[in-house]
């Protein structure tokens, strides 16, 4: 039996060839394009202003594998985390986290990562693949409907901060970028887009040529060399100095403030002398500072640092003249707080 071809992986010039061999008009393909990525049906039956003939042809010649929600849990802080079913039955999880002026959809880009950070839940489960660009898509789409279905607002924000490293899916991630924020897609704006990488200083480079106008992050937890490679493996090929070229570069090119996330891990990294390497690494760009608290996983040996060293932490920052904020976990209690997406069946 032929398998059909994922219709979504098909540009809109593609689908005016097709429509052209089968003697169907060419203006219908911006209907049917429109249909994908701007309304998201799940079915060709969905597309109303196209002839059954037309739906049927499509269904007979392509398929429109959808991702699907598997399960959903709601913390305490109503934090929505969900684990949604690819359509080879693999599993990836993604969180809606409500705030007072936003609603934010935390989204990977892999599943399972490569990188293997000590103090990340996903990084156990290892690389098994990477998420296509309508996989990607999709969960925006689902985490989108749950903010209506459950807080009556619409999604504000999109974080690329889930499972994987998304400049290790470096192509379906920018394709999945430019589809969210067209006016053909779901017409998002690309300012209130995060994507958050462990430091693949090359491709940081070249996400800087790309002119996306999204946030970059930076999941840096330490600016010593020897302390961030014994934690987070990444470090050994991408040592410090070399990230440090790249974000200047990426700087340079876009202008763009850039978010060091920073993970405070007692005894690891939550010393005065931890605070003011990191003051010196943030010396080189304008930066904005995310103080992350730890979130237990199983299996981790790892601490959350106390309040007092929390405070004389950020005080230091503070003092010169850095924004600095402490970014409070969210839904903990189903774990779905940062580092700890695992696909924990609960």
């Amino acid at each position: 039996m032929l398998l059909k071809k994922n219709i979504r992986h098909l540009s809109l010039e593609n689908i005016k060839n097709f429509l052209a061999e089968n003697n169907e008009k060419a203006f219908k393909a911006k209907q049917i394009y429109e249909w994908l990525w701007k309304k998201s049906v799940t079915d060709f039956d969905q597309m109303t202003n196209i002839s059954k003939n037309l739906r049927q042809l499509l269904s007979d010649n392509f398929s429109l594998d959808t991702v699907k929600v598997n399960s959903v849990f709601k913390s305490a802080d109503g934090t929505i985390k969900s684990s949604f079913l690819l359509k080879d039955g693999q599993i990836i999880e993604g969180v809606l986290i409500p705030s007072h002026n936003r609603i934010t959809a935390c989204i990977s880009t892999q599943v399972g990562c490569a990188l293997g950070c000590k103090f990340c839940a996903t990084g156990k489960i290892g690389f098994i693949r990477n998420l296509e660009t309508e996989e990607i898509y999709d969960q925006v789409v689902l985490i989108s409907k749950q903010a209506e279905e459950y807080y009556q607002k619409k999604l504000s924000n999109i974080v690329y901060m889930g499972m994987g490293e998304p400049m290790l899916n470096y192509d379906n991630v920018i394709k999945s970028i430019k589809i969210i924020t067209s006016e053909t897609g779901l017409a998002i704006s690309p300012h209130r887009i995060t994507i958050s990488s462990a430091g693949i200083t090359k491709m940081i480079k070249k996400f800087a040529d790309e002119n996306l106008k999204v946030n970059l992050a930076i999941s840096l937890h330490s600016a010593n060399d020897n302390i961030r490679s014994s934690i987070m493996p990444v470090n050994k090929k991408n040592p410090l100095n070399d990230l440090i070229e790249a974000l200047k570069y990426y700087y340079s090119k876009t202008n763009n403030r850039l978010r060091i996330e920073y993970l405070l891990l007692k005894d690891v990294n939550d010393s005065l002398i931890d605070a003011k390497e990191l003051l010196v690494f943030c010396k080189n760009f304008p930066v904005k500072i995310n103080i992350i608290e730890y979130n237990p996983n199983d299996g981790s040996d790892f601490q959350k640092s106390d309040e007092k060293r929390l405070k004389t932490f950020t005080d230091l920052l503070k003092e010169k003249n850095l924004i600095v904020n402490i970014r409070r976990s969210r839904g903990k209690d189903i774990d779905a707080a940062c580092g700890q997406l695992a696909n924990k069946i609960m």
